[in-house]
Parts: structure tokens; C-alpha cells; sequence
């Protein structure tokens, strides 16, 4: 989530964002791009009046500034045992312990989240944040401002290319009159003004633009002394609190406010020129002055009192120097009204005749320095906020003139302005790798070699792990489910050995007595057998199923089987005499009979049964009988009839292919031949 702010225009929770439509719980990491209201001031209100649970961010400047801002607005805007109240001083010294301080050009990873501070120019300790998560990286830029102005260091450009860009979009397509032209039309106009021995009011936000200009208006009267006598007031209850904060973090400003510390060993906030008033019990409003006053959108408070008192005297002077939010007194007062409301009773109009000026020192970028970022930056996808829908309209089309001859190509530009509460979804496509540790990463693989193993996603990384290395290095457990079934099997354990021999091969013999037995299928599936009843047991798993389906099959026919009747014949010594005076087993003779006079498709359709019998729908035979196809999840098994070859890349189903291909033929073909090849089947 990227910053937490509140409507000037509006108060209590009209002011609030649209926190309803989302789900705050779900958020792992809230960050604060600066300081100023519409950017942090509903941040204790997510932290102690809704269900966010995650971690909060701002820089080192933001956070000191930050709590006497909040204090402040608090007092202004809270009205006595009001449901309309956000959050009390309570719900803002809880929240504030809460918050962490990070440092510029510091990466910290929260969660599987990276994300980088870069200075945004705009204010003291602001911020544009480029995050990574999941493979993609955004770049947030909140206010920033790329002109070099007395304090603060311009926006970088980071040194990574992101896939997305968030950009303001404030001032539209707009154009910013050159700095020092700015600043000598509003140092004529404050001179003029005072001369005809007039009153100046620039309302501006306790913090950020206020202190630019107070070095200005310190830098001019330090350079005509006619204006000795004239005061300059910075009226802010926030003033003296403040202005140790930016006292103290002169290391992260540009390089002019560095030099001239270190230079001169003074502090440029010490202002020669200015004098501090928290309020206007004491100031005497006599003669003619210049007032720098809060709060910047004329709402309430110092800024609209004294406008509401120099109102009627056109020798006075307003200068609006910096963004004017629609619905405020600011943005309503530069249409030059004959008369305004009083902020105590809308009934009450109070006659205009101050002049209306507009200079503004608002920092934030232009439409030339907003597109030249947006070149250096280059990201194909491009979301505009923070600004009039027409204004970002404006930008909007404007870009898509700027980038028009990259559409339809792979450096397209694609660019968004979405309404409030509307989502934006952008498909990405990344190579992902996953890292392997403990036992799997013990032995280098050969070229080719498949590296099999337990694939864990946690914090958007991935590890490939062996079973027995999950807790140590995912936390993960794990259990072992193991399943047991038995059945009823009228035959001895040399029977049942012989039926699972002839079925898998590989059956190793435990131990094996008169009436008792175990032995192990395939390493995976233990049979024991005694008296007539047979218990098999297996851990749980797709192979091992499988197996275990198989060798239950092969038990529940082991009492009908023709080759059970064959060897148990054979033991009790059981023959018939016939004419030719040799004596064979009538069962061999029933078997040997029925199979051998049939055709080769007959007996492969046989061998085909009975292998559909054992895999079931993962069985294809192709429609000339030359062969099948057996798929069980990923592994495929190709069969020939030709030469009863199988083909699989997986051995454990190669092997049970084979040992199931091997029965079903010595079932088909005559039981006193040889019926491993193809001659005896077909």
C-alpha cells in the first residue's frame, strides 16, 4: 500500500480514501512517500481503527516531522466528543511507535518484498519508492519535483528500469514558469505591496514549500536594506518545533545548503529576517508586513483568519503559492470572488478587495520535466495519479502522442488513469528459478540428469528441497500417511509369491515358512501373508498407490488363476493317461488348448484386456494393434506388439509395465512354452 492520506477539501471520514473496498488485513507493507496531509494524515487511522496488521515505512526526516504535522491537524480538526473524529492524540502516539525510519538508498526486504528509497525532491525526507515483488518492479514516485531549488536535492532517476511507473500527474500538461523568473515576480509583488504600505498573506503547508520561501524572503532582505523595518512572520504552531527538524537534517539536502554550512558554520534555518508567531493573540497588525501562514488551502486556521481580516483593503495582497485543491477556499478564492464566507458561519460574507496573485512554488513537475522522467525511467506500463481527472486526461493523451510510433511494437508504451477503486491488472511473464539446498544440492547433477525434489514458493522464492529437509530450511513439516488393507487368499505363500513374481519381478522374500510370509513389491508395498488371510501396507503416494491397486488386483485373482490351478496340480500329483500314453495336467491342457488355437489379433486384444484391466483409462491401444500408449500423470509408457518392447523415461513405470506386459502374454500364450517372445504369442 502506498501512502495514507485524507481529502483537504473534506473532514472526518468523507476525508478518508476508499479503505472500505479493500481488505487492509492483507496488506504486508504500507509506505509513506512524505509528510504532508493528503499523503499520511489517515495513516493512525489505518493503524488503530481498521484490521491492517502489516508494517509501516517512511524516511528518517518524515517520521520527525510527521508527529508534530499529525498533533497539529489533530487540534485543528477535531471538535470536541465529535463522531466525526478520525483518531485522537491516543490513536496517534500508539501508532507513531509503530512506524520504522529507513534511510535513503537502503533496500529492506519484508516478506519476500524488496523495496529502495530515492530522494523525490519535493519536500524534506519525500520519497519515491522502487519496489520489487514477485519478479516485477515498480517505481512509485508520490510528489516529486526534478528543479533543483535552495534545500532539497532533485528526484533521482533510479539505476534500475522498472515495468511499471505510478507518476503524479498534478499539473497535467502544464508548464512551470522558469525559477528565477518566479521568484522575481514574487519579490516585486510582495515590494510593491508593501510600499503602498499594504499587508502580504502567502498561505502555505506548515512544512515544504514554507521553509523555500522563508529563504527566499531571508536571502531578499539580507539584500535591500530598505526593508529593515518591515517584519516577515512565519505564523505556524508547528514553526519552532518544525524548524529543528530541518536544522538537523541539513546532511540530506543539496549540495548550496551543505556548502554554506559548512562554510559559513551557521545554519541556513536560522533566518536573520524572520520571526516565528505559533499564534495571533500576540501579533501586532500594525503597518505593513509579510505573513507566511498555514494552512496552505485556506481552510481554517492563521492563514484563513487573516485573509477574512485583510479581506476588505485593496492595499493588501494574497499570493497563492502553491497547489490549490478543487473545493478549497485556495482554489475558490483565485476566481476573484467580490466576497467570501466566513469560516464561522457560511452566512456571513465578507467583502474582496485584497489583490489575488498565483505564483506557485508547488513542488511538483511539470509536463516537461514529468515526460523527460518518464524517458529516462522507461517503463512500458505507465499509471497516472494524483491529480484532476482532466488534467490527468490531458497527460494521458499527450503521452500517447509522444509514444505513438511504439505502438504495435515490442517498446510499446502502454499508459493508465484509472478512477478511483477501478483495478488495473498487467500480465507478466518471467523466467522463474528456484534455488536448491541441503541434501539435493550436495552432489552436482550430470548434464541431462533430472533433479527431482520438493518445490516450496514462500515469500515469492523458490527452493527446491528434499523431503527431509523441509523443516530446516522452509520451517514446513511434513507427515507420512501409511495405508493398510487385507484380504482373503485361499492359497499358501509359495502361490502368492509366485503370482506377484510373475506380475512385478521384483519381490524380495522377507522371510517365508509353512503358512507365513512377507515379502516387499517393488520397495514400496509390504504383503504379508498367514493362514488365508493377506495384509498389505504401503506409504501413501501416487507410485506407491498405483503399485498397491496392483498387487491387491493380483491377490483377489491369485484363487482362480489358470497358472494356480496348473501349479497346484503339479504338486498333488494329479495326472490322466491318453492315447498316446503321456500323461499331462487337464488344467494345463484346458489352458494350452484355449489359447493356442487362437489368431494374433485374438491374442493380443487378450494381452490388450488385461493390460486395460490393470491401468485402467490411462490405457490407449492404437487402432491397428500395433501397440498402446499408457499415460499416468506427467510419465507415458509406449508399448510395441511387435516385439513387446516398452519405451518410458520413468523408470518405476517402465518397470511395472514390463512385469504387467509379462504376465498378461504368459496368461495368453500356452503355459508349457515359452512364451517371452513374440513367436509364442502371435
Amino acid at each position: 500500500m502506498l501512502d495514507a492520506g485524507v481529502h483537504p477539501a473534506h473532514s472526518g471520514i468523507a476525508s478518508l480514501p476508499f479503505y472500505d473496498e479493500y481488505d487492509l488485513s492483507a496488506v504486508d507493507i504500507l509506505l509513506i512517500s512524505h509528510f504532508h496531509l493528503d499523503h499520511a494524515a489517515s495513516l493512525p487511522y489505518v493503524m488503530q481503527h481498521t484490521n491492517f496488521k502489516g508494517r509501516v515505512f517512511m524516511t528518517h526526516p518524515t517520521k520527525a516531522i510527521y508527529r508534530w504535522l499529525l498533533s497539529d491537524f489533530v487540534k485543528v480538526s477535531s471538535a470536541p466528543d465529535s463522531t466525526e473524529n478520525l483518531y485522537n492524540d491516543d490513536d496517534l502516539s500508539t501508532s507513531f511507535d509503530r512506524i520504522e525510519a529507513i534511510d535513503y538508498h537502503s533496500t529492506m526486504e519484508v516478506e519476500g518484498i524488496k523495496f529502495t528509497a530515492y530522494h523525490a525532491g519535493h519536500v524534506l525526507g519525500a520519497a519515491m519508492y522502487f519496489i520489487e515483488i514477485g519478479g516485477v518492479k515498480v517505481l512509485f514516485t508520490g510528489d516529486y519535483s526534478r528543479e533543483e531549488d535552495r534545500h532539497l536535492n532533485p528526484a533521482e532517476v533510479p539505476p534500475q528500469r522498472p515495468d511499471i511507473l505510478i507518476t503524479e500527474s498534478t499539473y497535467g500538461t502544464g508548464v512551470h514558469e522558469p525559477r528565477p523568473e518566479k521568484e522575481a515576480r514574487l519579490t516585486k509583488l510582495i515590494h510593491s505591496t508593501l510600499d503602498k504600505g499594504g499587508r502580504c498573506l502567502l498561505p502555505v503547508f506548515s512544512l515544504g514549500r514554507a521553509q523555500e520561501l522563508l529563504l527566499i524572503l531571508d536571502e531578499y532582505w539580507d539584500s535591500h536594506p530598505e526593508l529593515e523595518g518591515i517584519n516577515v512572520y512565519y505564523a505556524s504552531s508547528l514553526a519552532r518545533k518544525c524548524m529543528a527538524v530541518f536544522q538537523t537534517y541539513v546532511n540530506m539536502m543539496n549540495d548550496n545548503i551543505r556548502k554554506k554550512f559548512r562554510d559559513t558554520r551557521t545554519n541556513p534555518f536560522h533566518f536573520k529576517h524572520i520571526k516565528s508567531i505559533r499564534s495571533l493573540e500576540k501579533f501586532d497588525d500594525i503597518g505593513p508586513s509579510v505573513m507566511v501562514a498555514s494552512p496552505g488551502m485556506l481552510q481554517n486556521g492563521v492563514s484563513r483568519e487573516l485573509l477574512e481580516r485583510w479581506a476588505p483593503d485593496s492595499k493588501n495582497a494574497l499570493i497563492i503559492t502553491g497547489y490549490s485543491v478543487e473545493g478549497t477556499m485556495a482554489k475558490k478564492i483565485l476566481n476573484q470572488p467580490t466576497e467570501i464566507p466566513s469560516v464561522n458561519s457560511e452566512e456571513i460574507k465578507i467583502p474582496r478587495r485584497l489583490s489575488i496573485a498565483e505564483i506557485s512554488f508547488a513542488a511538483h513537475v511539470d509536463f516537461k520535466e514529468n515526460s523527460e522522467f518518464i524517458d529516462l525511467v522507461n517503463a512500458p506500463h505507465i499509471i497516472l495519479v494524483h491529480g484532476e481527472s482532466t488534467n490527468m486526461g490531458r497527460l494521458k493523451s499527450a503521452l500517447l502522442s509522444k509514444y505513438s510510433d511504439r505502438k504495435g511494437t515490442e517498446n510499446e508504451v502502454k499508459i493508465y488513469n484509472p478512477k478511483n477503486c477501478v483495478e488495473v491488472e498487467l500480465p507478466f511473464k518471467s523466467t522463474k528459478i528456484a534455488r536448491v539446498n541441503g541434501q539435493i544440492s550436495a552432489k552436482p547433477p550430470q548434464d541431462g540428469q533430472i533433479v527431482a525434489g520438493v518445490l516450496v514458493e514462500k515469500d515469492f522464492n523458490l527452493s527446491l528441497l528434499h523431503v527431509g529437509d523441509l523443516r530446516e530450511y522452509s520451517g514446513l513439516t511434513t507427515s507420512v500417511v501409511t495405508e493398510k488393507q487385507s484380504v482373503i487368499v485361499d492359497a499358501g505363500p509359495e502361490l502368492v509369491r509366485y503370482h506377484l513374481e510373475q506380475m512385478f519381478g521384483n519381490v524380495a522374500v522377507q522371510f517365508e515358512e509353512d503358512d507365513k510370509a512377507e515379502f516387499i513389491v517393488m520397495d514400496a508395498v509390504s504383503v504379508q501373508h498367514e493362514g488365508n488371510k493377506t495384509t498389505i501396507e504401503w506409504t501413501g503416494n501416487v507410485m506407491n498407490d498405483a503399485i498397491a491397486d496392483s498387487v491387491l488386483a493380483v491377490l483377489l485373482s491369485v484363487d482362480s488363476s489358470p497358472a494356480s490351478v496348473k501349479i497346484s496340480s503339479k504338486k498333488c500329483g494329479c495326472s490322466h493317461h491318453h492315447e498316446n500314453g503321456g500323461a499331462t495336467d487337464t488344467a494345463t491342457t484346458t489352458a494350452t488348448s484355449h489359447h493356442a488355437n487362437a489368431s494374433t489379433n485374438d491374442r493380443i486384444k487378450r494381452v490388450s484386456a488385461l493390460l486395460y484391466a490393470q491401468f485402467g483409462d490411462c490405457y490407449k491401444p492404437y487402432e491397428d494393434n500395433s501397440g498402446a500408449d499408457i499415460k499416468i500423470d506427467s510419465m507415458e509408457a509406449k508399448i510395441n506388439f511387435h516385439d513387446l518392447s516398452v519405451e518410458c523415461s520413468a523408470p518405476p513405470l517402465k518397470n511395472r509395465v514390463i512385469h504387467v506386459l509379462e504376465r498378461a502374454v504368459n496368461t495368453v500364450a500356452p503355459l508349457a512354452q515359452d512364451s517371452s517372445r513374440l513367436k509364442e504369442v502371435a
